[in-house]
């Protein structure tokens, strides 16, 4: 594992910061990991996201996503939580990737432009559809010991291709990276030996998978279908 701990200065954070008003993340000192993947999962709003971004951060990734070495910015909307976190690692990575939903546009943007220097292999992203390359940037750019922070990478894919994605977690994992996601979705969620981290109740606190909401409202909604439409569209 490259970080196991990750620390927050509270007394780094502007006076009157929305960041104060975050239930689960606000008077945190500490937050310790112990799997290789560690997911975050709560409802919208919760500060997972907030979190991720500002570990990504502080671990020298660019704020819209890509490599340690991309460097550009099309809107500045990051919070200062980085400035205020500290990572405990254990040894650093040698390399590493943050992928978020909603900045890929940009990130395949810059990939595209970045391969075309010397030696650069232009991938052409934006000629396949959004989930293709979703996943090809994943299958391009993931390896073993890396680390990764994913950001809700569910966004862009199939059913079909979330299990591709796990699969693809997997192998890294077995061959030493570490990955911290933000995920909804209840087939990435299940990816065996991980640790959930759930946002939800006013505090981070480990969750077992069949009481992520992501799991329980799926599989509601799927054995009673009929059932709670019916109630919820008369509604």
């Amino acid at each position: 594992m490259f970080i196991k701990d990750v620390f927050i200065d509270w007394n780094k954070v502007e006076q009157g910061s929305y960041l104060s008003e975050i239930e689960a993340i606000h008077n945190v000192s500490k937050i310790s990991f112990n799997k290789q993947v560690t997911f975050f999962v709560g409802e919208n709003g919760s500060g997972k996201s907030t979190l991720l971004e500002a570990m990504a951060i502080a671990e020298g990734f660019n704020p819209e996503g890509g490599t340690k070495n991309y460097s550009f910015s099309t809107y500045d909307s990051h919070s200062k939580l980085c400035d205020a976190i500290r990572l405990s690692r254990q040894i650093r990575a040698k390399w590493g990737y943050f992928l978020r939903a909603e900045s890929f546009y940009n990130v395949a943007t810059t990939e595209d432009e970045y391969s075309k220097g010397p030696g650069g292999v232009p991938m052409h992203y934006h000629e396949q559809s959004h989930g293709e390359s979703f996943l090809a940037m994943v299958q391009n750019n993931f390896n073993g010991n890396g680390l990764y922070f994913l950001d809700e990478p569910e966004a862009a894919l199939s059913p079909q291709r979330q299990l591709t994605l796990l699969f693809e977690i997997d192998r890294c994992r077995k061959q030493g990276a570490q990955f911290f996601i933000v995920t909804h979705s209840p087939i990435i969620l299940g990816l065996p030996d991980s640790e959930i981290l759930t946002f939800d109740k006013g505090v981070i606190h480990p969750c077992q998978y069949e009481d992520t909401d992501s799991y329980q409202i799926t599989s509601m909604f799927l054995n009673n279908r009929e059932q709670i439409l019916n109630h919820l569209l008369d509604e």
